[in-house]
């Protein structure tokens, strides 16, 4: 999709629990762009894909609206409750939230888990007078895929939040330089990554990174 840089708002960010993307009513977390017309995208800008659409995150799951249909039928069996065939607007609400309740059945759904997405940490004014940042990375268990993701994600999986789907994935992060000889810089950022990869069993992370080992130097 084309959009002139004059109609969109670029570079936002969502730490989470605001959009969902659209497609999958995953919880989106990271960059998104604004059409002019109002509509939301994954991604910088237009020219960063993928550029999936965002919906506000309340739009269609509520924490405090109680989902009944897909209980329905089972529920009402079990109560014995009077139903004519299998359309939901046939049982008598009341019962069977009253005996939801008493079972100490939850009638709401669960929260939306974070599933992390490209979301780096882009190096500060501050970071450059140090001249060095961390960079936060995961890596999918039992898989080769790598995501860049930001602190607050990183930290979230290394405690084991239940907000995130620590199960699936293996945080690291690793020392990046930033400033000082051009080729000094490419070749210990170059050596900390093999190191990573060595101790921490990361095969192809240097693919991962494209092998860009002077990335943010200035």
């Amino acid at each position: 999709m084309y959009y002139p840089l004059s109609q969109i708002q670029s570079n936002l960010y969502t730490n989470g629990q605001e959009y969902i993307v659209k497609s999958n009513n995953n919880n989106y977390v990271g960059f998104y762009w604004k059409s002019s017309a109002g509509k939301l995208f994954t991604g910088r800008t237009p020219q960063d894909p993928p550029n999936l659409e965002l919906i506000p995150y309340t739009s269609n799951r509520s924490q405090e609206t109680p989902t009944i249909a897909p209980l329905v039928l089972e529920v009402a069996l079990a109560y014995d409750a009077p139903y004519i065939g299998e359309d939901p607007d046939l049982y008598n609400e009341t019962e069977i939230l009253n005996y939801l309740k008493l079972k100490n059945i939850s009638t709401t759904l669960p929260p939306i888990t974070i599933i992390p997405t490209y979301s780096p940490t882009i190096p500060t004014q501050q970071d450059y007078q140090i001249g060095e940042f961390r960079r936060y990375f995961c890596k999918k268990i039992n898989e080769i895929i790598y995501i860049e993701i930001n602190k607050d994600i990183y930290d979230k999986l290394i405690s084991k939040d239940s907000t995130v789907t620590f199960q699936y994935y293996q945080p690291f992060n690793i020392p990046w330089q930033l400033t000082g000889n051009k080729e000094q810089v490419f070749t210990t950022n170059r050596n900390i990554v093999a190191l990573t990869i060595k101790n921490q069993k990361l095969p192809q992370f240097d693919k991962y990174l494209k092998e860009d080992y002077i990335k943010y130097y200035r």
